[in-house]
């Protein structure tokens, strides 16, 4: 409920947050997820510097999922709790300092646990989008959402590259330390300009927000049935991203690892697809999009599967799976913060645990089918889970009776 006495900021307006403002939170938001990607493509020489071998390496990835798995839980819902303009730079500055211990580790054990910190913090990009989503008025908080998650996907995107560059010219250590610097000034900038939020948190104590992922999946309909779409779909991410290195970098292509990352650049038309997924959904045409995208990730295979043939096609099927990925992201979270725009937190955090599990599946089952079976089965598996997530919306279509419309939503009272 909005207050009666609350005033207008400078980064707001009557029909909600100011471009510039959104754009801030997109700066962000990239800025925090970034964190978590850094090292993928640094590991060889991490592992050089700090003595690891190649299993161990494998850890790194892994502790940071990890954390910021946790902090999908344990730190997300907070935002319901306390006031997101203090939690938000907080959570910038923790990340800077956790960024600089990753920097200076003197071995294996202070970095895994500077990374596993490092992932715990960078969930505060979620509580970007929560509150974004409380800044903005209803009829435009399609808009926003797609404003703020082209951010997630550009950082997303530019952090593997932006750190082989950087550690080329400074060694790997040096893009810990300019990534606190940029942390840190994020969180001076955010101090400064986060307008003031005019939605009143519902009630909650801590216990209960940390059990929502579990409440939300048995009590409302839209949320369960929109992070079962989260995580098939992130599987079809985890598969792709988790896989593609291998068939890229054996016969016949043999690339390097600077030259892998570059592919990562072409799902910049994930950019495009949120931003624009965002304002459709605000026209109440969220499950048209949910429709098209999902058939749409389901083709993308189709191309990718000639990877060990052309590289053209590869990069058509990483446009169009980029594309449909994040504007069904965009819908999804679209859909779910209708439940209670006040509970924002909590249900974005509850979405992203879909997301999460759903990333490590994927990438743990191409990873281990590419083993077994090569690339074409990679591809099966991927397309089989955009065919589950596209059966789980067909039914959900029939069940509801609502035709294209959206699914009608209910709030719960014990959210």
């Amino acid at each position: 409920m909005k207050s009666s006495n609350a005033r207008a900021t400078p980064g707001t307006r009557p029909d909600g947050i100011s471009t510039r403002t959104a754009l801030l939170l997109a700066f962000a938001s990239g800025a925090a997820v970034a964190n978590v990607y850094y090292a993928q493509p640094l590991l060889e020489r991490i592992g050089h510097d700090l003595g690891v071998g190649p299993a161990g390496l494998g850890l790194v990835t892994t502790v940071t999922q990890a954390g910021y798995f946790l902090g999908l839980i344990l730190i997300v819902p907070l935002g319901d709790l306390f006031n997101r303009r203090v939690l938000i730079p907080a959570g910038c500055v923790i990340s800077a300092i956790a960024l600089v211990a990753v920097a200076v580790a003197p071995g294996s054990l202070t970095f895994l646990v500077a990374s596993g910190i490092v992932g715990l913090a960078a969930v505060v990009q979620q509580v970007i989008i929560a509150y974004a989503a409380v800044l903005s008025s209803p009829r435009l908080r399609g808009r926003v959402l797609g404003i703020v998650t082209s951010g997630v996907v550009i950082g997303i995107l530019l952090a593997r590259t932006v750190s082989g560059l950087v550690a080329d010219l400074l060694g790997w250590r040096s893009v810990f330390v300019v990534s606190a610097v940029l942390m840190v000034v994020v969180a001076l900038v955010l101090v400064r300009r986060l307008p003031s939020e005019t939605t009143t948190a519902s009630p909650a104590v801590y216990r209960r927000l940390i059990l929502s992922v579990v409440t939300l999946s048995v009590q409302e309909r839209v949320f369960r049935v929109r992070s079962l779409l989260s995580l098939f779909m992130f599987a079809g991410f985890g598969a792709l991203w988790g896989s593609i290195a291998l068939p890229l970098s054996a016969e016949p292509w043999h690339m390097s690892t600077s030259e892998v990352g570059l592919f990562g650049l072409v799902g910049a038309a994930g950019a495009f697809g949120a931003a624009r997924a965002g304002t459709l959904a605000d026209r109440g045409l969220a499950q048209w999009v949910t429709g098209v995208v999902l058939v749409l990730f389901a083709l993308s295979w189709i191309p990718i599967a000639w990877l060990p043939h052309s590289l053209i096609p590869l990069i058509i099927g990483i446009l169009v799976i980029d594309l449909a990925g994040q504007a069904l992201h965009v819908t999804n979270v679209h859909l779910i913060l209708q439940i209670d725009p006040a509970a924002s937190s909590r249900l974005v955090g509850s979405n992203m645990v879909y997301y999460s599990v759903g990333t490590g599946i994927g990438a743990i089952a191409a990873t281990s089918v590419y083993s077994a079976w090569g690339w074409g089965a990679v591809c099966i598996l991927g397309a089989g889970f955009s065919a589950a997530a596209l059966l789980i919306w067909i039914s959900d279509r029939i069940t509801s009776g609502r035709g294209g419309s959206n699914t009608a939503i209910t709030t719960t009272a014990t959210l």
